[in-house]
Parts: structure tokens; C-alpha cells; sequence
């Protein structure tokens, strides 16, 4: 069984929960307002996987074997997923003593825009309050993943050590969709919590208070959404300036506000992969980057009169090593980038993007990268030249000095691949891809 992963191209609904349950009570009978609440709720977007510590089919019995095999003497947790679109990701967990007994809900679905709909966020709001209605919260929200990651932290953009130390110790944030704790709502004042102005806020029997700033959660960006958030927020902290948590929060729609890639031409298809890495919060900052981004003109080449002589006793055995040492890098980018066995100009695009991925300048030691990374990278890169632009080895005894003559100029790929190998941005600045499309552009 496939499960779908959540993409980082797409913002997500996440919900974080916090509460306790009865340890006494049989573990099925605690967990079935967890469970139906969830089924009848959860329209268009139910799990159909359970994993303990093998996955299975969507069942109360699985569930229940999931529970039991991941249990240890000091709580279990299991994961349920689904296998199509939108996609879905649910960890509950539950300690045990000698830990505080208590129920954490992690549950992320996506895309976002699935619920751009007013009934479909009223539904995920009722399941919600079911769920904090029967397990007495701390706290619970659930909000857009890209947004919260601008807030900060998960706990409302609090120093992790502090909200540790803590707990929740006043209003940090306030989101989409929010239940206080009756802590919370103690510190805030009960009257004043529940005339703040809002989309819905309703008082549960446990004394926690349900707070929905606007009735659907994909437009949270809006003007209007953002207005209704920065009321709440100031009203439940009359010690904020109320222009001061607007401006933040149009801050923020305004770095998650879409921005088209207007990349460089021969190198879109390395950059876009590129943008595609980057998180949801972070991805259209990341485009305005690359698109103001201009790689540097290569430098690792002479024109064709200046080329130094071969000075090496054996040519054809010199060309013979720069194939062995080529061969190194098809042998270790194989399974990760199989066009490597094509020695194209797109294999250049994929090692360009794998190395960035790996961050294969920073992850891997430098001895290892200087001995066998860069002779194997330039290796590659010149019969790359040779095999496709017609190019011809110049064999040098020292490899940085060993050129490949293309037109009226000779390049040095042993030289731009230790360039390249300095640094994760060196990788962009002197990509493989960058060099061979000027070699290319200047072949006649």
C-alpha cells in the first residue's frame, strides 16, 4: 500500500491538540469519541490506512492492533494516513504514567484550498469541539502549516524552552481556529474571552472556550480574515497594540503572497527543483530570490590560442583515466540520478540538483570531496563537453590544468568542479548546466 506524502509545494491545514483522558477507562471506550468524531466528520477526507508497526486497511480492529503493538510502559501512538488526494497525515499519541496522562493530536491535511469552503470548515470546527468537549484541553488550533511557521513556533512563537517551563501561560497567537483551556481562560478573564469578536465563540461544558475568527480557513490571507484575527488577537490581549498585530499579519500575507518565476532561461529547470525543495512558508520568497538571481559568467575557460600544450607522456592513457574517473561519478549517483548513464546535458541538470538536494559540500567530508568528488564531477562534466559539443580532451599531468577545446575556447572542468564543490550556493553559482550552455552558446 502506497501512502501520498504531503508536499512542500502546497500549504496544508494543521491542526495541533493537547488534552488528557481517562486512564482508568478501557483504552477502545476512551478513544471511540476520538475515532467516531473523526468518521463522521471528516467528509471527503477520511484515512485509509492504520500504521503500528506494519501498515493495514482502515479498520476499529486495526486500530486497535496498531495501539497494542506500539505500546510501551509509558504510552504508544499510531499513525493514519491517506492514499488519495487530499492527502492526510494523523499522529495521535498517549502517555501513561509515570508521565502526565495525556492525548496529543498532530493532524495535517492537504492542500489547504480543500477547504475553502464555509460547510466543509464548519464540519472540521464540529469535530474539533467533539473532540474538546470529551478530552479536557490545554490548548488546541488549527491554522494554516505556512502561516504558523511565519509565527513561530507551534506554541505561538515562544522560545521552546519557555513554553516548556511554562506551559500555556497566556494567548501568544491567536489562529484560525483556537480552543483555550479553562487556565487560559481564566488568566484572560472568562467575560472578556467570551464577547472577543469573532466569527463563533462558544463556551464548552469543560469550561475550555471554542474561539473561529473567520468562517473558512483557505482564505486566512485576506484582508478582511486578517482584520478579524488582529481583533481577536488585541482584544484578548489588550497589552498589544492592535496596529502593530495587524501590520504583522499583513506582513505575512504579503510573504506567502504568490509570486511568478521569471527564472533565467537555461536554468529553469534546475531552479524550479530548486523552489520546489523549499517549505510552504518559504517558497515565494524563495522564487523572488531566484528570479533577481543571476548566475555568474563561467571563468574556468582560455581562448582557444592560449591553450596549454598536452605535456603528458601518454595521451590516450591520460584520456583512458578521465573515463575511469567519469565512471566513478555514474557509479555513485546511479541510483539517485539514473540520465547519469546518458552523459547528456540534462544528466548535468540532475547532478546539479542532486548535489544541491544532498547539500553534498556540507554533508559529506572535504578530504573525501577534494580526492574523489571533484576529479569524478570534472571527469564527467568534460566528456559531457566531448560527447556532445563535439569538444576534445587537452590531457595535463595536473587534472586542474587539463582542458577541453569546444570552438574557439577551452574549458577546464577539473577547475569548476572544485569550484563548485566549495559551498550548497556555489553549486547554482557554478553549476555543470551554467558552463556547458555557455560552451555551447560559443562552440562556433
Amino acid at each position: 500500500m502506497k501512502v501520498l506524502e504531503l508536499s512542500r509545494l502546497e500549504d496544508s491545514l494543521l491542526l495541533t491538540f493537547d488534552g488528557a483522558f481517562d486512564q482508568q477507562a478501557p483504552l477502545e471506550s476512551e478513544l471511540e469519541p476520538l475515532l467516531g468524531e473523526l468518521e463522521r466528520y471528516a467528509d471527503g477526507w477520511m484515512p485509509d490506512i492504520v500504521e503500528g508497526k506494519r501498515r493495514r486497511k482502515y479498520s476499529r480492529s486495526a486500530i486497535w492492533k496498531a495501539l497494542e503493538e506500539k505500546r510501551h510502559e509509558r504510552g504508544t501512538s499510531i499513525g493514519l494516513y491517506r492514499t488519495t488526494w487530499p492527502t492526510l497525515e494523523i499522529w495521535p499519541r498517549l502517555d501513561f504514567p509515570p508521565l502526565t496522562p495525556k492525548l496529543t493530536i498532530l493532524l495535517e491535511v492537504q492542500p489547504l484550498a480543500f477547504f475553502s469552503e464555509a460547510e466543509r470548515c464548519r464540519l472540521f470546527v464540529e469535530m474539533t469541539r467533539a473532540w474538546a468537549s470529551h478530552y479536557p484541553v490545554t490548548h488546541a488550533a488549527a491554522h494554516s502549516v505556512a502561516d504558523r511557521s511565519l509565527a513561530g513556533s507551534p506554541d505561538f512563537g515562544r522560545d521552546e524552552k519557555a513554553a516548556l517551563r511554562d506551559g500555556f501561560d497566556k494567548i501568544y497567537e491567536v489562529f484560525w481556529l483556537n480552543v483555550f483551556g479553562p487556565h487560559l481562560v481564566e488568566t484572560v478573564g472568562r467575560e472578556r474571552m467570551l464577547s472577543t469578536p469573532a466569527h463563533r465563540v462558544e463556551e464548552l461544558p469543560n469550561g475550555s472556550v471554542l474561539l473561529v475568527t473567520w468562517p473558512t480557513v483557505a482564505d486566512f490571507a485576506s484582508k478582511e480574515a486578517r482584520l478579524a484575527q488582529a481583533r481577536a488577537h488585541a482584544h484578548l490581549r489588550p497589552d498589544l497594540d492592535f496596529d502593530t498585530v495587524l501590520r504583522t499579519l499583513h506582513e505575512r500575507s504579503a510573504m506567502l503572497a504568490p509570486v511568478e518565476p521569471r527564472f533565467h532561461p537555461e536554468l529553469a529547470s534546475l531552479l524550479s527543483r530548486v523552489v520546489d525543495q523549499a517549505a510552504s512558508h518559504e517558497r515565494q520568497r524563495r522564487i523572488a530570490e531566484l528570479n533577481a538571481w543571476q548566475p555568474p559568467e563561467p571563468e574556468e575557460w582560455r581562448p582557444a590560442g592560449s591553450a596549454l600544450p598536452p605535456d603528458v607522456d601518454d595521451p590516450e592513457r591520460s584520456l583512458e583515466h578521465y573515463g575511469d574517473l567519469a565512471e566513478h561519478l555514474v557509479a555513485l549517483l546511479h541510483s539517485d540520478v539514473p540520465s547519469v548513464f546518458e552523459a547528456t546535458p540534462e544528466s548535468l541538470t540532475d547532478a546539479d540538483f542532486y548535489f544541491w538536494r544532498e547539500e553534498f559540500p556540507k554533508s559529506r567530508l572535504r578530504e573525501a570531496i577534494d580526492a574523489h568528488a571533484v576529479p569524478a564531477i570534472g571527469a564527467y562534466l568534460g566528456e559531457v563537453l566531448v560527447r556532445n559539443l563535439g569538444g576534445r580532451w587537452i590531457p595535463r599531468q595536473k587534472l586542474e590544468e587539463a582542458q577541453v577545446l569546444v570552438g574557439n575556447r577551452v574549458w577546464l572542468p577539473f577547475l569548476r568542479a572544485r569550484n563548485y564543490m566549495r559551498s550548497r550556493q556555489a553549486l547554482l553559482d557554478y553549476s555543470l548546466t551554467w558552463l556547458y550552455r555557455i560552451a555551447e552558446r560559443h562552440r562556433g
